[in-house]
């Protein structure tokens, strides 16, 4: 597995409080990791550093093979080196169908003469279907997405990131407010998509980290606590203090 992401010695300070504090985490291609930590431990913060959202005061984020440095670039720049992110609230065109909300997320948008010629209409359907049945959609495609259920709709912005086919896909608490076979179905398609991507999944709730089964990252004040898996950061006793204490 190579490196597909280093953050190394980052910081970042608000208004003099210290949000990262010399952070370093590697993230490899293809991982599934997942980023614990207490309310205020920079979890949000980490992932606006490396979608560009936040400018860090010091320290490296090196990216791919050719160890680009994503620090000087914007957020749609970084978007296109392939870094795809979801936030917590699910983000869908309610008054379109589901099948059009894959179609406006997919890469590689169709020219004049595509059109012109119908080239590609084939190639775009077998991509919308292949994407609605990796998402568990597929019955949907035709449905509103104001018509979905919670999850579904966490469902189809997943799908909308799969389209743009992304290496690196940050998730931000994606089974808050879902039912339980709603977390299972949502622990299946990230597992899934982390055998071909990197998928980095922040979240609170130990059970649903428990079924990603995965290299768990423990954050507290800005820095990196432990790391391992969720067994072994669970057993250590810093973590224990800061995390499970509470």
């Amino acid at each position: 597995m190579n490196t597909l992401l280093e953050v190394s010695g980052v910081s970042v300070s608000f208004d003099g409080f210290k949000a990262i504090n010399n952070l370093s985490i590697q993230i490899a291609e293809p991982e599934l990791r997942a980023v614990i930590g207490p309310n205020g431990a920079g979890k949000t913060t980490f992932m606006d550093i490396v979608t560009g959202k936040t400018k860090p005061d010091e320290g490296r984020v090196v990216w791919g093979e050719k160890s680009i440095s994503l620090i000087g670039m914007n957020e749609s720049q970084i978007a296109q080196q392939g870094i795809g992110r979801k936030f917590q609230k699910p983000t869908v065109f309610e008054a379109q169908t589901v099948r059009e909300n894959i179609v406006l997320a997919l890469k590689n948008p169709r020219g004049p003469l595509d059109v012109l010629f119908r080239r590609g209409a084939n190639d775009q359907e077998d991509r919308v279907r292949a994407i609605s049945d990796e998402i568990g959609l597929t019955e949907a495609l035709d449905q509103t997405s104001g018509a979905l259920s919670h999850g579904q709709k966490q469902w189809l912005e997943i799908g909308m990131l799969l389209a743009q086919d992304p290496r690196l896909l940050l998730v931000d608490e994606p089974a808050a407010g879902m039912t339980p076979s709603e977390r299972e179905h949502t622990t299946a398609l990230l597992v899934r998509a982390a055998k071909t991507r990197a998928v980095v999944v922040v979240e609170h709730d130990m059970e649903f980290i428990q079924r990603l089964n995965c290299k768990v990252t423990v954050l507290h004040q800005g820095s990196m606590l432990a790391e391992g898996s969720l067994d072994h950061v669970t057993q250590n006793q810093d973590v224990i203090d800061v995390y499970l204490g509470r």
